[in-house]
């Protein structure tokens, strides 16, 4: 087996959200890959396998902490990137093709930088009074700083608050401790003339119950996005649009995702940067 390094969205290296990818992991079971997750202490690990659909280049299997994911977005666009660097080949140039528990998720290649489209939401729709209540006081913000409370499932199921600015989001104090699962997303505007154009912060509850943020968070943006095409968000309300969303500043990381509307769906991108290959650093 090899375990490569990979760090995902950041806007420059070593800033954005680390991922550990196993290949040739074929004979591990799942209880083995979630042993090596929680081992290595990581978000998510992920371990590449051979493709069961013929339309796709790979098979990936996703895990964190409290078990196996169906779909995320920076292990996505972090085993993609292993993936090439390990001499894989896609099917068709420029388009990476991974098969992972949602189905086939396209990726592409654009010079420096990958991009995945956006899944559908498997689930959508306003928070409950009582699901709107419990979030609110898991994320540690006020009532009135939120404009909007909705269900944003894509694999993880977030629940996601949209507050009235950046500023709101990052003054955000969750609470310590929550129920298994937890996955609560922050979003609010930056000012005019800002580098970004919507801060965002994640919270997930660890096997043990204790909230964690996560530095960048793929999956989360991509259902952000999603949400912001249903409201009619004049950012990607049309095709053409889009946006650039900053994330992970509380927890020291610098993250950058881009966001556009396509003809063929919204699109998730940012750097995908090789930091360890089978042991072997490739930075610095």
């Amino acid at each position: 087996m090899q375990l490569d390094l990979v760090d995902v969205f950041g806007a420059q290296p070593l800033r954005g959200n680390p991922l550990a990818v196993v290949r040739g992991g074929d004979a591990l079971s799942a209880e083995q890959m979630l042993a090596l997750t929680r081992w290595l202490g990581f978000s998510e690990t992920t371990f590449l396998l051979p493709p069961t659909d013929p339309a796709a280049d790979y098979r990936v299997r996703i895990f964190y902490p409290a078990g196996e994911l169906p779909f995320a977005g920076h292990p996505t666009l972090g085993s993609a990137r292993a993936w090439r660097a390990a001499g894989g080949v896609p099917r068709t140039a420029g388009t990476i093709v991974q098969e992972c528990g949602v189905g086939l998720v396209e990726v592409r290649e654009e010079g420096e930088t990958l991009a995945f489209r956006a899944p559908p939401l498997r689930r959508a729709g306003a928070l409950s009074d009582e699901e709107r209540a419990a979030a609110i006081r898991i994320a540690g913000v006020r009532a009135e700083q939120v404009v909007d409370a909705v269900h944003a499932d894509n694999g993880p199921g977030w629940q996601l608050l949209m507050l009235r600015s950046a500023a709101d989001v990052l003054a955000a104090e969750p609470v310590a401790r929550a129920s298994v699962p937890t996955d609560i997303g922050l979003v609010g505007p930056c000012p005019p003339g800002s580098a970004a154009a919507w801060e965002v912060r994640a919270f997930f509850a660890r096997p043990d119950g204790t909230l964690a943020e996560d530095p960048v968070t793929g999956s989360l943006n991509a259902a952000i996005a999603l949400a912001l095409v249903e409201r009619g968000d004049p950012g990607v309300a049309g095709e053409g649009g889009g946006y650039v969303a900053a994330q992970g500043r509380k927890v020291g990381a610098d993250g950058r995702i881009s966001v556009r509307r396509q003809a063929d769906g919204v699109w998730i991108g940012g750097r995908a940067d090789m930091v360890s290959r089978d042991g072997m650093l490739q930075f610095g």
